[in-house]
């Protein structure tokens, strides 16, 4: 028996073990917990995974509860002990009960709990987790409702130990219901004990912290302000970075207007401050949560959306601006341990590099270590936004575009030279499309570069010309397959459908008037249309056909990708949609033409149903024409600044007089 069972809870350890693996970020509930596997739980001193951290000496603030152990805090251990009778427990009772609780069917569950009252506080896995810990973390409010009622039906005393029962980790069942995110659940818990907030779990985290940590943003903004009074210095560090990792700007911005040092906090990952966290966010988005009004009036760009990250990163910057001690000091953050102006520039970052630089636009003079300047970066990594700021400083320009790396002594338009990242490709569709991107971006480069540069050569002997082909081989191999593939099939349509339209023409519907010679029909509206159309059809498919033979046949260079052929293709595709409309057309007058004396609403049925192969290709083809029509009005805006990275912060007392005036 002993045997069969240390073989089934082997295996299942292996599988938990091989879920947290594929889950490391998850919080979750679990019968064997191979951290539970190494200690007797009937050891009275078996230790628990809660931190130790005595608070500061300086720090004057009530703490948060920090225990040594939670035995006092433990849940009775009786069903997990290693015997025989417990075993037998554990399997018909504890174990049915977890899963009802998973699923939230408190009608078995309280049967189970009636029968055996020691149910609703024992620890019902080897993890220590209670009853109250499964329902909690897995959002079923009306049991966590209902077992409530059930634990405190003995008075508030015997209610409050039960509802801070400890897992084996430290963790109560409040930090399972913070971390899950569920405000309702939460919120019914302190509203029997307001204590909870304070109670720290598994590494001498708080609740907020596991909210935060989860993601779960609107639970860590309701929760801030009944522990904020208890935080201690790492306490606040910690959820400060958390909240920047997780995208909670509103909490983190909220945190920095009444605790300014957090600006200078250094992040114990080694990332450096706040400021350099929030420079590597590739795609800034709006909070994920909205807290409370803040205390303060931020002012950012007027040309960007007003979001909470571009508040936080105004906050922080000026913050660090106003209290530092010299220029040295403010220049060491900004460069150590990154340079952030540089990784801003790298994923993109448009509006972080815009409240940096407009607060000190002596900024822009910027370089790394390879002597290269963030419009260089610009240029590598095909951000045209922030490249754009060259429009805005004037002779600066002048000056930047001829800096050179130092190592292979490449200038601006070599870097223009370079293939594109694969992520900046691909936000155009067809290699063809691609190849008309690269040469835009080389001869937009090219028209700010001083006459001596476009011949200079770099450290291995190569013009900008020479290096832009070398680079961009494959991709005009690639577009050349592409453009002919596409052009290949769109003639074949075409052609079938001038083979057809042309037949049409010369079998007029109705016949002819033996006498007259004349259609019979001539006088009829049907026939008009039935002309009209198949005239259109029969001549846009033919210019369609010339247009793609025109493609087949070009030469496909390098700079026929620039305008040439893309125009083609855009043509040729129009053209080709306008012949397939018009044969469409064409169809349904004629077939009105001819059966139209017969049942009448036939002819109507058919010619409406005619419609469906001109929306099955505008469906099944709009994919395609929208990337066309897109990349094409891409290229031709790209470097047309529509807001500017540089503005001017007015005082409030400035502001009056403007609006005054």
């Amino acid at each position: 028996m002993w045997a069969i069972f240390a073989f089934i809870r082997g295996k299942l350890s292996k599988c938990v073990n091989c879920w947290r693996n594929q889950n490391p970020g998850s919080i979750f509930l679990d019968f064997f917990s191979p951290a539970s596997e190494s200690m007797d739980p009937a050891t009275p001193e078996a230790p628990v995974a809660v931190v130790v951290q005595e608070p500061a000496a300086t720090n004057t603030e009530p703490q948060l509860t920090r225990v040594a152990s939670a035995l006092h805090r433990r849940p009775p251990l009786d069903y997990i002990e290693n015997s025989r009778e417990t075993m037998k427990i554990f399997f018909t009772q504890c174990v049915p009960l977890y899963k009802y609780a998973l699923e939230g069917n408190w009608q078995e569950a309280k049967q189970m709990i009636e029968r055996n009252p020691m149910l609703k506080e024992a620890a019902i896995s080897t993890g220590w987790t209670t009853v109250l810990h499964v329902a909690a973390g897995t959002n079923h409010y009306y049991f966590v409702d209902e077992l409530l009622k059930l634990l405190y039906e003995h008075g508030k005393v015997d209610g409050n130990r039960a509802i801070e029962l400890q897992d084996k980790k430290g963790n109560t069942a409040f930090c399972f219901a913070a971390a899950s995110g569920n405000w309702g659940i939460a919120h019914l818990m302190l509203t029997r004990n307001s204590n909870l907030v304070t109670i720290r779990g598994g590494d001498g985290m708080t609740p907020v912290q596991f909210a935060a940590l989860q993601g779960r943003c609107p639970m860590a903004c309701r929760l801030y302000p009944e522990t904020k009074n208890h935080f201690n210095d790492e306490d606040w560090k910690l959820l400060f970075f958390t909240c920047i990792k997780t995208r909670n700007y509103d909490l983190a911005l909220k945190m920095v207007s009444e605790r300014s040092s957090l600006a200078f906090a250094q992040d114990d990952g080694g990332n450096g401050i706040a400021l350099h966290l929030l420079a590597q966010h590739k795609k800034p988005l709006d909070s994920c949560c909205h807290c409370s009004q803040h205390p303060v009036h931020i002012r950012i760009n007027p040309a960007m959306k007003q979001d909470v990250f571009l508040q936080l990163v105004n906050f922080l910057w000026n913050t660090i601006i106003r209290d530092i001690g010299s220029k040295t000091e403010m220049l060491n953050i900004i460069r150590q341990p990154t340079q952030l102006l540089f990784d801003a520039t790298e994923v993109g970052n448009f509006g972080f590099l815009s409240e940096l630089i407009s607060a000190y636009p002596a900024l822009i003079w910027e370089s790394d270590s390879n002597n290269l300047s963030i419009i260089h970066k610009a240029v590598s990594n095909r951000h045209a936004s922030i490249y754009n700021v060259i429009h805005e400083i004037g002779f600066i320009k002048d000056i930047i575009v001829t800096y050179e790396a130092e190592e292979d002594k490449n200038t601006l338009l070599h870097l223009a030279a370079k293939s594109a990242p694969p992520s900046q490709l691909e936000l155009i569709s067809g290699a063809a499309f691609q190849m008309s991107l690269e040469i835009s971006w080389f001869e937009e480069v090219k028209k700010i570069m001083p006459p001596s540069f476009i011949r200079m050569k770099n450290g291995k002997d190569l013009t900008a010309q020479e290096l832009f082909t070398q680079q961009h081989a494959e991709l005009r191999k690639n577009a050349e397959a592409w453009m002919k593939r596409t052009a290949e099939f769109c003639m074949l349509i075409a052609t079938v459908i001038s083979t057809g339209v042309f037949s049409a023409a010369i079998s007029i519907p109705g016949g002819m008037d033996d006498d007259t010679k004349k259609p019979n029909y001539l006088s009829k509206s049907p026939f008009l249309v039935f002309a009209i159309s198949d005239a259109i059809a029969l001549i846009s498919s033919a210019t369609a056909i010339v247009i793609f033979l025109s493609i087949l046949v070009s030469r496909y260079a390098e700079y026929d990708f620039h305008k040439s052929l893309p125009r083609k293709l855009i043509y040729g595709l129009i053209t080709l949609f306008i012949s397939i409309t018009s044969m469409m057309v064409a169809f349904g007058s004629s077939f009105f033409i001819m059966y139209y004396h017969s049942v009448k609403w036939v002819p109507g049925f058919i010619s409406a149903f005619a419609c469906l192969p001109i929306l099955l290709f505008i469906f099944l083809q709009w994919s395609l024409w929208s990337d066309i029509i897109s990349s094409a009005y891409y290229c031709k805006t790209l470097f047309k600044p529509g807001k500017k990275m540089i503005y001017v912060v007015h005082t409030r007392e400035e502001e009056t007089i403007h609006n005054g005036n």
